[in-house]
């Protein structure tokens, strides 16, 4: 769908929340908030979910032209087996990858994702991953 190239501008894009919102990830509920892309107008969607019988699984994610991820983070989810049948056990990050979309996924970088245990955090993280401007929403997580 995309080139390499693409993924990783729009990955690189700083973005912004188009509409002042809290975010909120109670269980079992799915989340979606409109994105801006602050230097293009690009328009991107982060989801949100959290599980309803396991709490501490969340999944986090980002995309662009409304169905190609570009980033998503797994919390506590199922085990994810990549393309070349490695089995990732634990929380994981899916980076587009050219050819493959979402399909590859690699363990939770510790100096990224600093608590996988904090959703607060792993929100925070991600959207610094992702380059969403975090600073709107660090004291509008709300945790049902």
């Amino acid at each position: 769908m995309l080139t390499q190239d693409e993924a990783d501008q729009f990955t690189a894009e700083r973005k912004r929340f188009a509409a002042q919102t809290a975010v909120s990830i109670p269980p079992g509920v799915r989340n979606a908030y409109d994105l801006t892309g602050t230097d293009t107008g690009t328009a991107y969607l982060l989801d949100v979910h959290r599980g309803s019988l396991k709490l501490s699984r969340v999944m986090l994610q980002n995309r662009v032209r409304v169905a190609v991820v570009l980033v998503r983070v797994d919390v506590n989810g199922a085990p994810h087996t990549n393309p070349d049948q490695q089995r990732i056990d634990g929380s994981h990050v899916h980076v587009y990858r050219e050819g493959y979309e979402d399909k590859w996924a690699h363990p939770l970088d510790p100096t990224v994702f600093s608590d996988p245990g904090d959703i607060t955090q792993v929100l925070q993280d991600f959207c610094r991953f992702c380059n969403i401007d975090h600073g709107q929403i660090s004291a509008q997580v709300g945790m049902l």
